[in-house]
């Protein structure tokens, strides 16, 4: 009499503890996504709210903007960036400065205006007429000559002096005047401008008076020339062609200088 009631399906009797946990592990397997992706942080109002919550990323609008560059006036590293060019970009400003009468010098270094050529071109301007000036007073007193090693102290004051306060000077003139200049451009073509008296120191050294002086001349009218037509940009529209003429006026004054005092 009892095998009858061995036989009969347990799953489907009340209180059958298979059924109530295979409806628990369904409800938490549902449960579980919607907990976690569907459903945001809960809000200040209390509630929470459904749909998907987006994450900024730290490369686009929502992350953090970049680190400036400029860490301060006595940190090396603020001026790394000014160092930030190749040969090429070199060697196309070098042979920019050569071309007096385009113009276009800031344009071309307007993503990149470095002060590479400030100090490279004032440097080997310094070595070169000091060295050159030293040879070519040889050859003018070969019987009693003797190294001057002064020039290598006034070539150094006189260079590096000219090429960052002049510049320096002008701006702060051109802002004076109402005028919105870049004192980093403004000292990256003064810096280039040099470049055509280191080429000329060379020839400066042949000892013939009359070609020297035609030599330092061509070489100061391009030099101002190349300034010039440049700072025309700053100054077009505007009534200060004084200006334009001051600028020339101190680089045939440089230029007469070298002559001069290096190679009389």
């Amino acid at each position: 009499m009892e095998e009858p009631y061995n036989d009969l399906p347990t799953s489907h009797l009340i209180g059958s503890v298979p059924a109530v946990i295979s409806e628990e592990k369904k409800a938490t397997a549902y449960a579980a996504p919607e907990a976690n992706v569907q459903i945001s942080p809960r809000q200040p109002g209390g509630d929470r709210v459904q749909g998907y919550q987006k994450i900024a990323s730290s490369s686009g609008g929502g992350g953090p903007p970049p680190a400036d560059n400029w860490q301060g006036v006595f940190n090396i590293s603020s001026y790394a960036q000014y160092f930030n060019v190749d040969t090429d970009d070199v060697l196309n400003r070098l042979l920019s400065s050569l071309d007096p009468l385009r113009g276009d010098f800031f344009s071309r270094i307007d993503t990149n205006p470095d002060l590479y050529g400030l100090v490279w071109v004032s440097t080997t301007l310094v070595f070169v007429i000091a060295s050159l000036g030293n040879l070519a007073s040889y050859f003018g007193h070969s019987a009693s000559w003797s190294f001057n090693v002064g020039y290598v102290s006034l070539a150094t004051s006189v260079v590096y002096g000219y090429a960052i306060v002049v510049p320096l000077g002008f701006y702060f003139l051109l802002r004076y005047l109402g005028l919105n200049p870049s004192l980093v451009r403004l000292w990256c073509m003064w810096g280039y401008s040099l470049f055509i008296f280191v080429l000329s120191s060379f020839l400066l050294v042949i000892p013939v008076e009359f070609l020297r002086w035609m030599i330092i001349l061509i070489a100061c009218g391009v030099s101002a020339c190349f300034v010039t037509s440049n700072l025309r940009s700053y100054v077009e529209g505007n009534s200060l062609m004084l200006v334009l003429a001051a600028a020339s006026v101190l680089q045939f004054a440089l230029g007469l200088f070298i002559k001069v005092w290096f190679f009389a």
